[in-house]
């Protein structure tokens, strides 16, 4: 009687599981399967789309390899796709977002995954867990519009050492229908772009020159120890010393109007556009609150992305920048943009050249 009872008591619990789990299986519309670029640039997208809510579906590939952060300088880079930042996904708020997250076999460590625009389970991060050899798939609604952060975070002491190995990166949750002015207008943007900015420590031989390690494992405890210190050897955007100047310089037209995201998932940053403004700029990432107005400087968060928007007025090379102007041009934290088109004298004119003082 004892094993009748349980058998029906195992039934009723099987039964009742397998209820929750089709019960608990959300309604999905169309599926996308989006195809993620290396930064700066963003895949493509509708910025206006206000139909059923989609599953924008996305794959990562997480890759620990040697990277150079400089001229003859090199990292154990710890990676989703190989890029650092790692790619920008852009989805719809009430979007289902689902992440392939895949650890391959030659890979040394645990990885997991941390969505700052995902609700519960740490950003997924307790469920995504994943050793050498395994994959896992996240699926989650993006109920906020904004910019967020996601990055690895698998725990402890070494999660630091995840974010500023490399392991993180942005998602766009556009709002249905796009962006609106602080008049509640719609807006479109021509362009988008997407800086990551990085703060890496790298320690130094008894010489001063940077030590190139063989593998993660060697590089972890030295690193680790240096991090301990929050003084970066190198800040910089998209994974690089000079990644987005010269002949990477971003490009646009006179007229354009240009999103920017801006991601640091471990330091505050103030960016600024040498020669611009920013017309509107979604403070905290939120689309939610109505952008603020004709900034100078803005604010990053560490842990955070936000979004700024300039329509560009004069042709010529803009510089942007973290305005901690040490970190800029010291330590690397500095883009260009090269923009075409006609001048324009009532903006701004040269009345004297420079002329020797008599």
């Amino acid at each position: 009687m004892k094993f009748i009872y349980q058998c029906i008591t195992l039934l009723l619990v099987s039964c009742l599981t397998s209820s929750l789990f089709v019960h608990a299986a959300p309604k999905q519309g169309s599926r996308i399967q989006q195809e993620l670029v290396a930064p700066p640039l963003l895949p493509e997208h509708d910025q206006n789309y206000k139909g059923s809510p989609r599953t924008i579906a996305v794959t990562l590939t997480i890759e620990e390899k040697e990277m150079e952060i400089d001229d003859g300088v090199f990292i154990q880079a710890l990676t989703f796709n190989g890029s650092v930042p790692a790619p920008m996904i852009v989805a719809t708020q009430d979007d289902f977002v689902e992440v392939t997250l895949i650890n391959p076999a030659t890979n040394q460590m645990f990885h997991n995954i941390d969505f700052h625009a995902a609700t519960g389970a740490m950003g997924g991060a307790s469920i995504t867990g994943i050793e050498p050899g395994e994959k896992t798939i996240l699926r989650f609604k993006a109920t906020k519009p904004g910019v967020f952060v996601y990055h690895c975070a698998p725990g402890g002491r070494v999660t630091p050492f995840h974010v500023v190995g490399g392991m993180n990166g942005a998602i766009l949750v556009l709002p249905k229908d796009g962006l609106r002015d602080a008049k509640n207008k719609k807006i479109d943007y021509d362009k988008a772009y997407y800086l990551g900015e990085q703060d890496f420590y790298l320690p130094k031989d008894s010489s001063g020159q940077f030590i190139r390690y063989a593998s993660i494992n060697e590089a972890m405890e030295p690193t680790i120890k240096l991090m301990q210190s929050l003084i970066p050897t190198h800040l910089v955007f998209n994974g690089r010393v000079g990644a987005l100047t010269g002949s990477n310089a971003l490009t646009a037209n006179v007229g354009e109007k240009v999103l920017f995201i801006h991601s640091q998932a471990n330091r505050d940053s103030r960016p600024h556009i040498i020669g611009g403004h920013a017309d509107l700029v979604w403070q905290g990432g939120s689309f939610s609150n109505p952008p603020l107005l004709d900034m100078e400087t803005w604010f990053v968060p560490g842990g955070a992305a936000v979004a700024a928007l300039y329509e560009f007025k004069q042709p010529g090379l803009y510089a942007y920048v973290n305005h901690n102007l040490i970190e800029a041009i010291q330590l690397g934290a500095a883009a260009h943009i090269q923009v075409s088109g006609s001048w324009n004298n009532e903006l701004m004119e040269s009345v004297l050249p420079p002329t020797p003082i008599n």
